[in-house]
């Protein structure tokens, strides 16, 4: 190695020095500890005490509401991904027309994205109140009954859902940029062999957007399976556990329960179910996720 080589590498760690000490500082080391805490009994008030495989044990024998807040993300996560992912490619076909004050439509669409978190979830606490919320006045217009919502342990999870689907604006801005990458002569091409509009959507835009259905989708995948401000602020966990989401769980034994090694194991585990279901998702999309050069490997 020469001088100028050494130099040149010197500086460089140098240059890189402050990320490379973030990194190891507030990435590494908090993975490598929550590693070791979800192995032991740790309250923040004592030191850590080894256990074993005990904190596991229990996540899986002793605990109901582990099996109950899996259960809840499960459950909002087959329901809401799949009709998110949904209405947001359609409303992304209806925006890619080529008509007057559409940028107009696309930004009023994605507006509700770039309202924060908690300000969205007070805003829906008006709308899904079961005595004066908006909602059951716009049900009691048209003479339809409204359900109890967030108040009810059967109507809370598709309240949460409801509410989910007024931001779909990112999704929809990815599916536009999508539409965008489309040939428009494979249009051409299917208008000339006589291929009507559902025709063109089913055999040229589907497969062509594929790929950003996955992305969106995997995507869509981890996020709900992290759903937690919204529960949080709304209804933290109620009513009867209805709504008590993995990740609003894993928060009450941490920082609630200070039940630190316990939540560490948590957290492990649903590190690995998200890894599990992504792999999945990439080891399926072999046979459904096309691009220019043919399916993916």
């Amino acid at each position: 190695m020469t001088a100028m080589t050494r130099r040149n590498l010197r500086n460089g760690l140098l240059f890189a020095s402050p990320f490379i000490l973030g990194l190891a500082a507030f990435t590494l080391y908090p993975v490598v500890a929550s590693i070791y805490l979800s192995f032991c009994r740790y309250t923040i008030l004592r030191p850590p005490q080894w256990v074993g495989l005990d904190n596991y044990r229990l996540l899986f024998t002793e605990d109901p509401l582990f099996w109950r807040s899996l259960y809840n993300t499960l459950y909002y996560t087959a329901l809401a991904l799949p009709l998110g992912l949904s209405l947001s490619l359609a409303l992304a076909a209806l925006l890619n027309m080529r008509l007057r004050g559409m940028a107009f439509y696309r930004t009023l669409y994605f507006l509700p994205t770039v309202v924060p978190t908690v300000a969205v979830a007070i805003l829906w606490l008006w709308v899904l109140n079961p005595e004066y919320g908006v909602l059951k006045a716009v049900l009691a217009a048209v003479h339809l009954p409204s359900p109890g919502w967030l108040a009810d342990p059967r109507w809370s999870k598709p309240g949460l859902v409801l509410m989910g689907l007024w931001g779909l604006g990112g999704t929809m801005v990815i599916f536009l940029a999508g539409l965008a990458g489309i040939p428009q002569q494979l249009y051409e091409a299917a208008a000339i062999d006589g291929a009507g509009r559902w025709s063109q959507f089913r055999h040229v835009t589907l497969p062509m957007l594929t790929p950003t259905i996955f992305f969106n989708l995997v995507i869509g995948l981890i996020a709900s399976f992290q759903y937690f401000t919204q529960v949080y602020i709304m209804t933290n966990g109620g009513p009867t556990h209805s709504t008590l989401f993995y990740a609003l769980y894993l928060y009450q034994n941490a920082f609630r329960y200070l039940r630190m090694g316990y939540a560490s194991a948590m957290a492990w585990m649903l590190f690995l179910l998200i890894l599990g279901a992504t792999l999945l998702l990439h080891r399926t999309s072999a046979r459904w996720v096309y691009y220019e050069g043919g399916p993916t490997p």
